[in-house]
């Protein structure tokens, strides 16, 4: 029978933590624990594992001054272990209250690595028990390697629970620490423990080896588990621990009755910044907070929603504090780039838009990534380029930039009808393709206006690779005018606005 309220124990700094090159500084876990507590509405959060290095003493000490401070010190936990101790001492002068101190769940650990009978690790419990009791510190069980225990030596297990049954811990939990459960299995033994022990609060704690951490945690929900162990963006060691995001939106959308104390709104805000400060890149497709989840691609799709909202699920971005965007790119119908447009305040007649979609299509096509941001030079080159005359177009060209020497280019144009080569070097490529036109043009004895002014940029806030745009006003005899190229390459936008220049006045004169 599934609780009506799961609580939530983030663990993001302290296993999350065990994600291979991360490691938090002081700074980083007391931001990080206010966001989780303040802003998430987690319940708990466990920081650290004791006894690590003095940078984690620190960490933990400015966490725990902070809480207390606001009156969330509860809430703080760390991991401690049977040593004589020596971890309960270490939290102390920290100045934390609960520990999650660790112990063998399955036979197999108890023999093999402590090399102990059942009977001597209880003992060994009850000491540690006795002394947080006499610090009043509160203490929650990790019962390690619980799922092997489960599924070898059974009757080890509840012999432990039977022991802490009597004791004065306040949670049990229960990791499956290797990842190795099924859905099945995971509810069939959250079952079978909550079932027999109903006064007992227990945890389950996941990980993500056969990518069934999610599946496992809500089939924990839906037998009768009280809480649960998640890190922000999956973070842990080895394939990682159990998503914070997927697993909460999951549990508000599968189980309607049950409630989680978490604010869905500020999930992507608190996952990026632990991104940033981890350098853990997040996977685009990750659910919930990677880039392209909100993101229609197909062009059917785009015309769905704007049908109905064909194509949307529950998981609505807003839900997240995000948007929901559609993609530009080879996949693209007219519907996507409709869109895109809306959300830029421009409107196009029937016939310029299947102009723009076509662009768009070929630009994709060259594997270029067009975003929103370059809608507006996509729309201004492809209309620019309606009703112009093209009596003289750039035909060909090769452009050299060696080190130690001098940019040359080589040029073709197709001079009304004549084609036209010639060479030049230069201070710049670009450079270099102006002297060989410049040749070309004495060569007809005619003068090409002077360039007065050159500007590139890219779309403002654009990350995409498809446009940059080069502006170029040149002088002639008597007036100034510019023109614009559109491309990927800086050089050849330049060149392509210099072609519109030779085809938008009489050079002759």
């Amino acid at each position: 029978m599934a609780n009506n309220y799961i609580e939530i124990m983030d663990t993001t700094l302290r296993d999350g933590e065990q994600t291979s090159g991360v490691s938090f500084s002081p700074a980083e876990k007391l931001t990080i624990s206010k966001l989780l507590i303040s802003e998430l509405s987690v319940d708990r959060i466990e920081i650290a594992s004791a006894r690590v290095s003095v940078g984690e003493f620190h960490s933990v000490n400015k966490v725990c001054q902070w809480a207390r401070e606001n009156e969330y010190l509860k809430k703080v936990e760390v991991l401690t272990f049977l040593d004589e101790g020596l971890s309960l001492d270490w939290i102390s002068k920290a100045g934390c209250k609960a520990q999650n101190l660790l112990t063998k769940g399955s036979f197999n650990h108890l023999k093999n690595q402590l090399g102990q009978k059942p009977n001597q690790h209880f003992e060994k419990i009850q000491k540690i028990l006795d002394k947080a009791d006499k610090n009043k510190i509160s203490t929650n069980v990790y019962l390690e390697d619980w799922s092997n225990g489960m599924k070898k030596s059974k009757e080890y297990v509840f012999s432990l629970l039977d022991f802490l049954s009597k004791t004065s811990v306040k949670r049990v939990m229960l990791p499956d620490t290797l990842g190795i459960l099924t859905p099945e299995q995971t509810g069939n033994f959250i079952d079978e423990i909550t079932s027999k022990y109903p006064k007992i609060h227990f945890d389950f704690h996941g990980h993500n080896d056969y990518d069934l951490g999610v599946s496992n945690t809500l089939e924990a929900v839906k037998n009768g588990i009280k809480g649960i162990h998640l890190t922000v963006n999956g973070m842990g060691e080895r394939a990682g621990n159990v998503a914070l995001e997927s697993t909460v939106a999951a549990i508000n959308d599968f189980f309607p009755n049950i409630k989680v104390n978490i604010k869905e709104n500020s999930l992507y805000k608190v996952s990026q910044l632990v991104s940033t400060f981890t350098g853990y890149r997040i996977p685009p497709n990750k659910p919930i907070v990677g880039s392209n989840v909100f993101t229609q691609t197909a062009g059917i799709h785009a015309d769905g929603d704007n049908k109905k909202n064909l194509y949307f699920n529950d998981l609505l971005p807003e839900r997240f504090g995000r948007k929901r965007s559609y993609a530009l790119g080879k996949m693209s119908g007219k519907a996507n780039v409709v869109k895109n447009l809306e959300e830029l305040g421009v409107t196009l007649n029937e016939e310029d838009l299947k102009k723009v979609t076509k662009r768009v299509i070929q630009l994709g096509d060259k594997k270029q990534k067009i975003t929103k941001s370059d809608l507006p030079y996509i729309i201004s080159d492809v209309l620019d380029s309606e009703d112009k005359k093209n009596d003289i177009k750039i035909h060909s060209y090769v452009l050299t930039h060696s080190k130690g020497l001098k940019p040359s280019t080589t040029i073709s144009i197709d001079f009304y009808g004549e084609i036209i080569e010639e060479n030049a070097s230069g201070e710049g490529q670009f450079d270099a393709f102006f002297s060989a036109l410049k040749k070309i043009f004495k060569t007809k004895k005619m003068k090409l206006p002077k360039l007065i002014d050159y500007f590139v940029h890219i779309p403002p806030g654009s990350s995409s690779d498809a446009f940059c745009e080069t502006i170029i006003t040149w002088k002639n005899t008597s007036f100034e005018f510019t023109t614009r190229g559109f491309d990927s390459d800086q050089t050849v936008s330049a060149i392509k606005a210099t072609e519109k220049m030779l085809n938008s006045i009489d050079i002759s004169k």
